[in-house]
């Protein structure tokens, strides 16, 4: 079995196999209360935020409030007015087709409780959409939402005009407004599209979907029985109702929103129906904010098939699968037994205030196996580590550029601006034992004081000390670039974070010193505090590209960068 650096998220702990735990929805008996703005309404209120039992208040901090208006979708809308969400369709496309795509409110109920949300055509998540490779599909969107907004089309390496960054690659569109988007798909593989402004609200409550692109090799890959797409997230809830999130600025900025309810594809309990001896082809992708996943299936074996823009040079067994906020795994199990298997998130969570790591397990969903045998047995193909020969050959014309001088180092840093006394003292502590990666919210209270008024995140250009939006990198198409990323251990808030390219794909050749054994091409990559880890980034579409962290309120509080490539 390959360990969890094996496969290819170098995160320094390995996750503990704990017993299955309930999440509480926490404890807002505190409520200070803070009006909206909006007349004839209840007000969303600021309140303390859920916070683990075991987890005491630092002192100090109790009573205090972010200093922005709290935001929720719907304000002055009667709920009743508001249309119930259903689950998502799915959407065959060829070239040429088009479909229309409307972000606006629905009404969601989770765990029996009822909110206000947004979706895709009032679906959760957004459709799935499938087409072929080399198509070009027309998205006829419409923003019915309060924010100005602009559709992301992530991993694609489509036209940059409809790439989605609002102000860089179009202008936003308004609440009310449209766009029309032509997205070529290049790339088989599994992708997703998003919003591109305020993502840290409008992704969290439900604007994500996926794209499941079919290959033009019919062998691309092995057979199996079914396959299933699983959108991982989360999402805070507390006893009043949904946490408010920052109508000015994104709070929570430290260590970006975590959720206190598990969900997939939208749902707080993932079921699954197969027959034994099944194969099942997994589609993962990690759409939320800032949590990592380590996805297991209850002791079924798992074969490791692929990643962001296609498959591992070769394939490989894994006990479980680390993914990061926006990377996707494809992964291949086999059910050979009768009975339940539960797909599991487990992960060795941390509690800062008593400096203890501590084992603790998800319960995500239940598989459940049937005695009644497969009616087509697959087993021959899965007990075989293919060798994608393919994958092998495109990347061995970039081989000579692996163990050469990096073009450009980046090194991830954060700015403090003026936080509460306490919360700066117990950040002082807090660096004194910080793990590689933050797979729980260690300190809900002292997180979400953190705004975008009193922190910035940064992306440091060492060679000429340009930070940011003011980094001004420029290739030409054709251009292999070797980039060098730096987790600063010694910032004032090291923490992990999931950097994402733009219109490009890229090859992570080696981490911490250690080149990489088994490759794929990449969009998103996960550098753990204290890490440094190497990309190969194939400069193959012109124009104006962001490069940027993919925890929401990193994003949201300045760590994005813009570079050019000219054709």
């Amino acid at each position: 079995m390959a360990s969890l650096v094996a496969v290819g998220a170098t995160l320094g702990v390995v996750a503990a196999h704990g017993q299955p735990t309930v999440q509480s929805a926490g404890d807002s008996s505190v409520d200070h209360s803070m009006h909206h703005g909006s007349a004839g309404t209840d007000p969303a209120r600021w309140r303390m935020p859920p916070m683990s039992p075991n987890m005491p208040m630092p002192p100090g901090l109790e009573g205090m409030i972010p200093p922005q208006t709290p935001f929720l979708p719907g304000i002055g809308t009667d709920p009743a007015t508001v249309p119930d969400a259903v689950f998502r369709e799915v959407v065959e496309l060829r070239d040429g087709d088009s479909i229309d795509l409307e972000a606006g409110l629905v009404r969601r109920t989770i765990n029996g409780r009822t909110f206000v949300m947004y979706g895709f055509n009032g679906q959760y998540p957004g459709p799935l959409i499938k087409a072929p490779e080399g198509a070009t599909i027309t998205v006829n969107f419409r923003n019915g939402t309060e924010f100005p907004t602009a559709l992301h089309w992530h991993g694609v390496r489509l036209d940059n005009r409809f790439d989605g960054v609002p102000h860089l690659t179009q202008e936003p569109v308004l609440p009310g407004g449209t766009f029309e988007y032509r997205v070529f798909f290049r790339d088989a593989g599994i992708y997703w599209y998003h919003p591109h402004h305020r993502e840290d609200i409008t992704q969290d409550l439900g604007l994500y979907g996926n794209l499941l692109i079919s290959s033009r090799d019919a062998d691309y890959y092995s057979p199996v029985n079914t396959e299933e797409l699983v959108m991982l997230d989360d999402i805070l809830i507390d006893d009043v109702g949904l946490f408010p999130y920052g109508q000015e600025d994104a709070t929570q900025a430290l260590m970006g929103r975590f959720g206190n309810v598990l969900l997939v594809n939208g749902e707080p309990q993932y079921e699954l129906e197969v027959r034994r001896g099944d194969v099942v082809r997994f589609y993962l992708t990690n759409v939320s904010n800032t949590r990592i996943f380590n996805v297991s299936f209850g002791g079924a074996p798992i074969k490791l098939v692929g990643s962001d823009v296609g498959l591992f040079e070769k394939e490989v067994w894994v006990e479980s699968v680390p993914i990061a906020p926006a990377e996707r795994y494809v992964v291949e199990v086999l059910f050979e037994t009768a009975g339940d298997f539960v797909l599991s998130n487990r992960i060795q969570a941390i509690d800062h205030f008593r400096a203890e790591f501590v084992a603790h397990e998800d319960t995500l969903g239940v598989i459940s196996v049937s005695a009644e045998p497969t009616e087509t047995s697959h087993r021959d193909a899965f007990d075989r580590l293919r060798l994608n020969t393919a994958a092998i050959e495109e990347i061995d014309g970039f081989r000579r550029h692996f163990t050469r001088a990096p073009d450009h180092q980046l090194t991830l840093d954060v700015e403090i601006g003026a936080l509460p006394l306490p919360l700066l003292q117990m950040m002082a502590v807090d660096t004194l034992y910080y793990p590689p990666v933050e797979w729980n919210d260690v300190m809900p209270e002292m997180n979400y004081h953190a705004t975008g008024a009193n922190v910035r995140w940064i992306m440091r250009d060492e060679a000429t000390g340009r930070e940011n939006m003011d980094i001004d990198w420029r290739f030409r198409v054709g251009d292999v670039v070797k980039i060098r990323v730096v987790n600063d251990p010694s910032s004032a808030h090291p923490m992990h974070h999931p950097m994402h390219l733009h219109g490009q794909r890229f090859l992570v050749v080696e981490r911490d010193g250690v080149e990489a054994t088994n490759l794929v091409w990449k969009d998103t990559a996960l550098v753990p505090q204290g890490s440094t880890v190497d990309l190969l980034v194939e400069m193959s579409n012109p124009g104006s590209w962001m490069m940027h962290c993919h925890i929401a309120e990193h994003l949201e509080t300045g760590m994005s960068a813009v570079f050019e490539v000219e054709g």
